[in-house]
């Protein structure tokens, strides 16, 4: 392979993927990137598969479109640190967990998993024991993941639960049909309320974080006792979860 022709791949693999970054609700098949891309249909399907090789793609097998896969997540997380991500975060989860007085995280997505990126806890006497700072689980066991998770594509949704399906029955006997239930409770309230799974005793209430192109790139939480995040105290908080969520995507997006 000359240089010119390897930097020539480089740059179509970067577009194909800006392009279906573009579209990461639905992806796209083969035939429209090849068009858009304006490649013959072979030359895109050896690209794709060369993405999807490397982890950077993946394709839905009933569908067959093609979305961006759990390498690009991974690498994004890796540059966070570069972008200070935490530490710019770092004043809206103390406003917020001064707000609540309970403990504000702030969580990313690393392809089927969510990491606790950042953990504030407020001044209520009663604590909750705290997901670690830099623990992963997988989406949907927490607040945070199941904001993540229920801001995906139907079909994303089923990809990942399927994948994450053997390693749930430790977080309180939750299972895929379980999952699937809080997906469509969170995209119908808005909001993600989970209890008892992610730590027990604990209940938590979380929002997704979206990038200039909708795809969900974090989530703000707050967690406390069982007992204190009653219904009431979810509706009570969720304007101050709201603002923070909003002030994180606007840091996504500055």
């Amino acid at each position: 392979m000359t240089v010119t022709h390897g930097a020539q791949t480089i740059t179509r693999a970067i577009r194909a993927l800006k392009i279906l970054a573009s579209q990461s609700y639905q992806g796209m098949r083969l035939v429209d990137l090849a068009r858009e891309m304006q490649l013959e249909r072979p030359t895109a399907h050896r690209l794709l598969k060369a993405l999807m090789v490397e982890g950077m793609l993946v394709q839905d097998a009933s569908s067959r479109r093609y979305t961006l896969g759990p390498l690009v997540f991974e690498l994004g997380l890796a540059s966070a640190h570069q972008f200070n991500l935490r530490d710019l975060c770092a004043p809206i989860l103390e406003h917020l967990a001064e707000q609540t007085g309970d403990t504000a995280f702030l969580f990313v997505r690393s392809g089927t998993d969510a990491v606790c990126l950042s953990r504030v806890q407020g001044k209520y006497p009663i604590q909750t024991p705290a997901v670690p700072v830099g623990s992963r689980q997988p989406l949907g066991v927490s607040a945070g993941g199941l904001a993540l998770l229920s801001s995906l594509s139907p079909t994303e949704i089923k990809t990942i639960t399927q994948a994450i399906d053997a390693r749930l029955s430790v977080y309180g006997d939750l299972d895929a049909a379980e999952i699937h239930r809080l997906c469509a409770q969170t995209q119908r309230t808005g909001y993600a309320w989970i209890s008892n799974r992610a730590v027990p005793g604990v209940s938590a209430v979380g929002l997704a974080v979206k990038s200039e192109n909708g795809t969900p790139v974090a989530a703000v939480a707050v967690a406390a006792t069982m007992v204190r995040m009653t219904e009431k105290r979810v509706l009570e908080i969720l304007p101050w979860l709201q603002q923070a969520a909003g002030e994180v995507t606007n840091i996504f997006r500055a």
